[in-house]
């Protein structure tokens, strides 16, 4: 899906501040593009990708690294969310370990949000912290996993309890690498899409709108796409520059998060995809959001009609109120006992709320137990 624009650079605004490139074919790139970061040639780079992804762009990005005078080794881990634990991360530390990266040296994530994640939090902690690469290959990973320095991986009582923030130098996003997604993993990263609408950007959401599907590439169209990737890029940048560790406006990109992951972590991470249990999050708190008076019906009905355009879930699994409530309770986003909960007031507007009564919270995630 060559989009014939050229490649695209959104700014993030950080004490150290880096880029996000955006563009068809950019991935033959990334070696000159370390260069001109400052990196030399006979730097230590340390590759992480998934068997699927390294079997269709590894090729790409180690001519690219190796042309450029790099020493590349490729590491591949499984990353299914089962994975993203800390004996994976570990796996990453041992091939830092034998390939003797120093401060130096640097790492590059080709992958969804799993391999983001993990590959972030070993640079994190190798050597007290070297430096990463984003190189995201999935719609999720691309439009939010990628950008903003958090990393981690699961803990089994929840969804990224273990983590840090580590920025990355430099997000390479080519679009070329979409083309091998699987179709579930692209509905999946259109909830983030979504999601951007719903908190900040109402132009995106009517752009969504404008369109009767939403469910796969080729209908979404690569000029909707270019405009995805570059209005999602761009409002997440604008959002970690005001907020760099969530001290309270990041937060929003929270929005279907908290009951997104009770979904996920009640399931064990193998009935839904991330973008599923968010999408059937976001449809939790919209439904809080009217128990409260916040937002309208109608705009809560926009909001499930384009979810259901791309085809994703929005009708929750029965789960037991006093789990709901363990879950929510031991979420990462808890401040003094108090679950923050993002809820729509607007499409393109979001509050955020701690002072919610939590059988409230499980009414609406249990009322998306029913067909819309």
């Amino acid at each position: 899906m060559d989009t014939g624009a050229p490649i695209t650079t959104v700014p993030v605004e950080l004490a150290r501040p880096y880029n996000i490139h955006i563009g068809h074919g950019c991935l033959a790139s990334l070696g000159e593009r370390l260069l001109q970061l400052g990196y030399k040639a006979g730097t230590k780079v340390l590759a992480v990708s998934n068997p699927v992804v390294a079997e269709h762009y590894g090729q790409t990005l180690s001519q690219s690294l190796q042309q450029a005078g790099f020493n590349l080794e490729l590491l591949v881990v499984d990353a299914g969310e089962e994975h993203k634990t800390p004996a994976t991360v570990a796996r990453i530390h041992d091939g830092a370990y034998a390939m003797g990266l120093e401060r130096g040296s640097l790492m590059v994530a080709l992958g969804g949000g799993i391999v983001g994640d993990m590959t972030g939090f070993a640079a994190a902690t190798w050597l007290r912290g070297i430096a990463v690469v984003q190189v995201p290959t999935t719609v999720l990973a691309m439009v939010d996993a990628a950008i903003g320095g958090k990393t981690g991986v699961n803990h089994p009582g929840g969804k990224n309890l273990i983590g840090a923030f580590h920025q990355p130098r430099m997000v390479l996003m080519d679009p070329a690498t979409l083309a091998t997604l699987p179709l579930k993993e692209v509905r999946a990263g259109m909830a983030e899409v979504i999601k951007y609408g719903v908190i900040c950007d109402p132009l995106l959401f009517e752009q969504l709108e404008d369109r009767q599907r939403l469910d796969d590439l080729d209908t979404i169209g690569a000029p909707l796409l270019q405009q995805i990737l570059k209005r999602s890029a761009a409002a997440k940048a604008r959002i970690v520059a005001n907020d760099e560790r969530e001290g309270n406006l990041r937060a929003i990109l929270n929005y279907g998060h908290t009951l997104g992951h009770v979904v996920e972590t009640l399931t064990g991470y193998s009935q839904y995809l991330h973008g599923e249990a968010v999408a059937i999050g976001m449809r939790a708190a919209g439904v809080l959001s009217l128990q409260l008076g916040l937002w309208s019906e109608a705009d809560q009905q926009r909001q499930v009609n384009l979810l259901q355009r791309c085809g994703l879930p929005i009708q929750a699994p029965e789960l037991e109120a006093s789990a709901v409530r363990e879950a929510m309770l031991h979420d990462k986003k808890v401040r003094d006992g108090r679950v923050r909960f993002v809820l729509p007031s607007a499409i393109g507007q979001v509050v955020i709320r701690d002072d919610i009564n939590l059988d409230e919270a499980i009414k609406a995630l249990q009322a998306t137990s029913q067909a819309a």
